[in-house]
């Protein structure tokens, strides 16, 4: 398992790791299996989406936030319930196939780390499993 460390700027952000996540595979000489990508942190979520585009994974983050507003009457004390709903809507892992050393993403598709409660200094995990 390799540990990969994301810091954040604002308290809303989609940061592209896609470039982390092949550099685990390559680090793991990982030819054919799975990269399974987890973030360790309830306020903070992986996605994969649209990278061509920069207005996609700003229209994500702004439709996420009219879903769930950070200000509303929550019940939570530490005043980021919005990022604990918004973490569980996006999820905690994603699995990307890997064939031939590649990851086995779409034309358009990249890895996004989903701050919810930044700006902060996070991490996330790879696990590399090798097909047999």
């Amino acid at each position: 398992m390799k540990e990969f460390l994301v810091k954040t700027r604002s308290r809303f952000e989609m940061v592209d790791i896609t470039e982390m996540v092949k550099s685990a595979a390559a680090d793991a000489s990982l030819q054919d299996g799975i990269c399974h990508i987890f973030i360790p942190h309830t306020t903070a979520a992986v996605t994969i989406n649209e990278n061509a585009d920069p207005a996609v994974p700003e229209d994500i983050l702004n439709e996420l936030d009219k879903v769930v507003p950070f200000e509303h009457n929550y019940a939570h004390s530490e005043g980021n319930s919005a990022a604990h709903i918004k973490a569980s809507i996006i999820g905690a892992s994603e699995m990307v196939l890997v064939e031939n050393g590649k990851l086995c993403l779409g034309r358009w598709q990249s890895i996004f780390f989903c701050e919810f409660d930044g700006p902060r200094t996070r991490k996330f995990w790879v696990k590399t499993i090798k097909h047999f």
